[in-house]
């Protein structure tokens, strides 16, 4: 496990105004390494405690993560269903109220502006939750109907409890009906008196939940889940984006922004990616009616692409950060790693790496040059890398229901 001191942390700059989240009182408690960073223009907890202890409470137990720095968008009105219909590229006409949905959206070249989630919380009324800031895209590509989009980062106060343990918790916590929701379910429910909204989604992979209320109920919806851990019953731990950022690559999710550039954040051409070349193809459905970027990503798929973001395994344990890939056999440099961590649980070096291909296929033979100190001094080195289709860790109880009770 890599310390706390080998990381890049990211430390709140006091003259920096940052919003604290409705949960702050009791994050600002449990945070002891004051290990700050900015999320959305939030004071946010890099690490708590310690990284190894918040990553196994993700894959070991319960944690739980303010997760109200998330971009939120509350749609609704008679044009809300054919506004993101034709704003993301997968077909949301068949979403279902109670039901949430991954989607991306791109410009007109067909260049992915963002990814994230669409929840259908009654008739006609949906959120969109992604990682960056969306607003003024989201109002210029709803121009001429009849839709409201209002932003609600701030309104909607939101946990995520994830892990193994984390149905258990929640239903000692006193959440009734988690036993018939299904995986991307939503379930409207109330918890000491006030309204709670629990979805079962998550970035982690794993079984888990995200839980969603009115501001000033965060206190009490925190303390309600720790009471859990007070009376004995289960360890529940408050993670913060480091452990976060380990287990979303186990799991093989993508980051905007760290995997590969946005097409708002490129500053050269060629630089922003395609939902092709992030591994998004199997979102796009062309048989829906027209979406924004669709007549480009018609043309892009009739070619042999060219570049592919993928899962790498890199031999060894000598991290390769920010490490150029080579096609040994051409001595040629053929990418780079974006994201790389390494994993506890599977014991290897796991990265998100873009990689060039040639006639739509990738390298035969990949390797990483790695630099690392060793007593002061940079050594280098070479490590095999193979690609894996799938996710790096997946575990059955993500979608099992009822899940298991431990």
């Amino acid at each position: 496990m890599q310390s706390v001191e080998q990381e890049k942390t990211t430390l709140h700059d006091p003259d920096e105004v940052l919003k604290h989240s409705p949960f702050h009182e009791q994050v600002e408690k449990h945070c002891r390494l004051r290990n700050w960073m900015s999320w959305n223009g939030y004071l946010t907890a890099r690490v708590y405690d310690t990284l190894a202890s918040e990553y196994f409470a993700i894959r070991s137990s319960c944690s739980v993560m303010d997760l109200t720095p998330m971009e939120k968008y509350r749609i609704t009105g008679p044009d809300a269903l054919k506004f993101l219909n034709r704003l993301v590229v997968r077909d949301v006409s068949k979403l279902k109220p109670l039901r949430v949905t991954y989607v991306a959206w791109c410009n007109d070249e067909g260049k992915v502006l963002d990814d994230g989630t669409i929840f259908h919380l009654e008739e006609g009324e949906y959120r969109l939750c992604s990682q960056h800031h969306q607003l003024d895209w989201l109002l210029m590509s709803s121009l001429g109907m009849d839709v409201t989009i209002v932003e609600e980062t701030h309104d909607v106060a939101a946990l995520a409890v994830q892990g193994p343990t984390s149905y258990s918790v929640l239903c000692a916590a006193g959440i009734n009906g988690l036993d018939k929701l299904k995986l991307f379910g939503i379930l409207h429910t109330e918890l000491n008196g006030f309204k709670v909204m629990v979805s079962r989604t998550g970035y982690t992979g794993d079984l888990g939940y995200e839980l969603w209320t009115e501001p000033v109920n965060g206190l009490d919806l925190w303390d309600v889940i720790f009471s859990v851990k007070d009376s004995g019953l289960y360890d529940v731990r408050a993670i913060g984006l480091a452990a976060l950022e380990m287990v979303r690559i186990e799991a093989g999710f993508i980051m905007p922004g760290d995997d590969f550039n946005t097409a708002e954040t490129a500053i050269r051409a060629g630089h922003d990616r395609s939902p092709f070349e992030i591994g998004l193809g199997w979102v796009i459905n062309f048989d829906k009616p027209h979406f924004t970027g669709k007549k480009a990503l018609q043309e892009e798929k009739g070619r042999s692409i060219k570049r592919r973001l993928v899962k790498l395994l890199v031999e060894g344990n000598k991290p390769p950060v920010d490490s150029f890939l080579y096609d040994k056999k051409k001595g040629q440099r053929v990418g780079t790693i974006k994201s790389q961590i390494w994993s506890p649980i599977l014991k290897a070096n796991l990265t998100l790496a873009d990689i060039e291909y040639h006639k739509g296929k990738p390298p035969a033979e990949i390797w990483a040059e790695i630099y690392y100190q060793k007593e002061l001094e940079w050594q280098v080195t070479w490590a095999r890398c193979r690609i894996s289709k799938d996710p790096f860790w997946s575990h059955p109880r993500r979608s099992v229901t009822p899940p298991e009770r431990f």
